[in-house]
């Protein structure tokens, strides 16, 4: 008799496989073109030039999933880590679906919103992609250019973005945004190359132990 396997089970598999299989072909990649050319690079150059990302790329690795999971879910999480563009697409969605839903990552109804914006949308990213490139290529480097009175606004779409979407979060719960957003300023000050993804951690834990902090205090309910 074959076991039932729940939602979560088929998730975890299917999700372990689309992520390896991505991984598969980001370094297929570059070993086609070097068996292609019969130009490899030398193990010393590489794993020099590696040894001062890698620290930098690992850390923020694991710090995002730590940090995505538990907002996104894990099928939102698996979608988005093989699609890409997390933070300035993929978990804006998520999270403005589930606010609207009135759910969180951590629930089912949260974890089948979450999976469902995202893969929404992956695949509208990559319709309007496929028609910027079309539509838009011969302008764009006119409206781009050094020139151009519209190029300021190409420099401030993320911030832009992410302006709207936490402005939202800041007014509705300003106690507890004042202590993340204060650390962030800090952090930045003293440290302006700190990668985005080790930021979002740490925001995340000085937000956890302020809440906590307000809470016991009966500053929040």
């Amino acid at each position: 008799m074959k076991e039932n396997k729940t939602y979560f089970d088929k998730l975890h598999t299917w999700g372990s496989i689309w992520s390896v299989s991505a991984l598969a072909v980001l370094f297929a990649i570059p070993l086609v073109f070097s068996i292609y050319h019969n130009a490899f690079p030398e193990f010393k150059v590489l794993l020099k030039a590696l040894a001062a990302v890698i620290p930098i790329y690992w850390s923020t690795a694991i710090i995002e999933v730590l940090t995505y999971t538990p907002i996104m879910g894990a099928g939102g999480t698996y979608l988005s880590f093989v699609t890409g563009n997390i933070t300035n697409l993929k978990l804006p969605c998520a999270m403005n679906a589930m606010e609207r839903a009135n759910v969180k990552g951590t629930s089912e109804e949260g974890e089948i919103i979450s999976t469902i914006a995202i893969g929404a949308s992956a695949i509208t990213t990559t319709i309007v992609i496929a028609a910027g490139v079309l539509l838009f290529a011969p302008v764009l480097p006119h409206i781009t250019a050094e020139d151009s009175v519209l190029r300021p606004a190409f420099e401030y779409v993320i911030p832009a973005l992410f302006g709207a979407l936490g402005a939202s979060y800041f007014a509705k719960y300003w106690k507890i945004s004042i202590l993340p957003i204060a650390a962030g300023i800090i952090a930045y000050i003293f440290a302006p190359s700190i990668p985005v993804g080790t930021m979002i951690f740490v925001t995340i834990v000085v937000s956890l132990l302020g809440a906590f902090a307000m809470f016991k205090l009966k500053w929040v309910k």
